[in-house]
């Protein structure tokens, strides 16, 4: 089982800051493998933005790979 570092406290702000921008970015690179996985799994735009509470369209405008 991994180990998971300690929460820092709220009255850290540094700290505190610090660990919410690390996890955005750690949520971020999920999704977007998630998603990436999904579409080449065959779901449909409805079935992500479904799965991640938002519209289809707002998950293709987020995800879709952008060709020019």
């Amino acid at each position: 089982m991994a180990e998971y570092a300690e929460i820092p406290s709220p009255d850290d702000p540094e700290a505190a800051m610090a660990a919410v921008v690390a996890l955005r970015r750690l949520a971020d690179r999920l999704e977007r493998a998630a998603v990436a996985n999904a579409i080449a799994q065959g779901w449909t735009w409805a079935k992500v933005g479904q799965a991640l509470e938002v519209s289809p369209q707002a998950a293709h405008k987020k995800h879709a790979v952008k060709r020019h």
